[in-house]
């Protein structure tokens, strides 16, 4: 059990953030047969295969991966090239710490930890480009619309609401977050805060980061993966009629939260065409919506709820 212990200062700095190495690792991992999600199964059938043997073979260990080859993201809008940048400049004695603690055989390795570092970065950027860049649009759009979704009940009902559906091994005590791992600590969050991830490829685990000097952060499956790789549905016909099916598609499609740029990828469509088209769905108050960072969030109201279901 990790103990994740809420000081005065550290409560003030509950925040959440998209780390895109974590899913470079996860799905990594989920190709590997480490992790399993039935709903991966599309995408495993239509994924090139890889060549990087040193990467794989730290990432076949089952407890730890390290915590340098997926840093601690800033923010919601962190780039894979911004955290590639931390993973290259890790220090040669952080690297070395961490490559021992891994459950592997790491004899694939180069034995200088520099070189291993330097190779594995590499490695990570290529899954980036060949595996994840392609997908990350609609990857980004899930993982942003489960920040929004934890950030209401945040706001709403404080820690504890948050905390309530996250995952069946974490839970809130007295002052303290509480996460059922193997692994035994009891950590105080510092006025760095407590950093949320949550990551595509993580069903069904849990993980919290706690190795020095990261950031104490608690990784954990974002909603939603079940209908990731799934078809749109098509819209009800008579609604295809009276809005316009580009309409009924974006109405129906917004079970969560998305921003017009990962919406327009989704559907092959001009970003301006996108956003002509919730601008009248705002317009007719059948959508809202909110600002996220520098994203823009669009949902349907209850209104466009009642509609979809041919209420009205």
């Amino acid at each position: 059990m990790i103990e994740l212990v809420l000081t005065a200062a550290g409560s003030q700095r509950v925040r959440f953030a998209i780390s895109p190495l974590e899913e470079v690792l996860g799905a990594v991992q989920t190709l590997l047969g480490v992790r399993s999600h039935p709903a991966h199964l599309p995408w495993i059938s239509e994924a090139p295969a890889l060549d990087v043997p040193e990467l794989a073979a730290v990432l076949s260990a089952r407890h730890y991966l390290t915590e340098f080859l997926s840093p601690p993201p800033e923010g919601p809008e962190t780039t894979a090239e911004a955290q590639l940048r931390v993973v290259r400049a890790t220090p040669p004695h952080q690297v070395a710490l961490e490559l021992a603690m891994v459950d592997a055989d790491l004899s694939l390795l180069p034995a200088d930890p520099a070189a291993a570092r330097n190779l594995l970065a590499d490695q990570l950027e290529t899954v980036w480009n060949t595996l994840l860049a392609p997908q990350w649009p609609k990857l980004r759009e899930l993982l942003a619309a489960d920040i929004a979704y934890r950030t209401r009940l945040l706001g709403s009902g404080g820690i504890a609401a948050m905390l309530a559906g996250l995952h069946p091994q974490v839970r809130l005590t007295g002052t303290s977050v509480l996460v059922d791992v193997r692994s035994g600590e009891r950590l105080e969050i510092d006025s760095r805060g407590l950093l949320f991830i949550p990551a595509v490829f993580a069903w069904p685990n849990v993980g919290v980061i706690t190795v020095p000097p990261w950031q104490v952060s608690l990784l954990y499956p974002a909603r939603g993966v079940a209908s990731l790789w799934a078809a749109a549905a098509a819209p009800p016909e008579p609604l295809a009629e009276v809005l316009g099916r580009t309409r009924a598609l974006l109405l129906a499609t917004l079970d969560d939260p998305a921003a017009t740029a990962d919406l327009a990828h989704r559907f092959g469509l001009a970003p301006a065409t996108v956003s002509a088209h919730l601008t009248a769905l705002r317009g007719a108050g059948l959508l809202t919506s909110e600002r996220t960072g520098h994203r823009v969030l669009y949902r349907r109201t209850g209104l466009g709820e009642a509609l979809l279901r041919g209420e009205l």
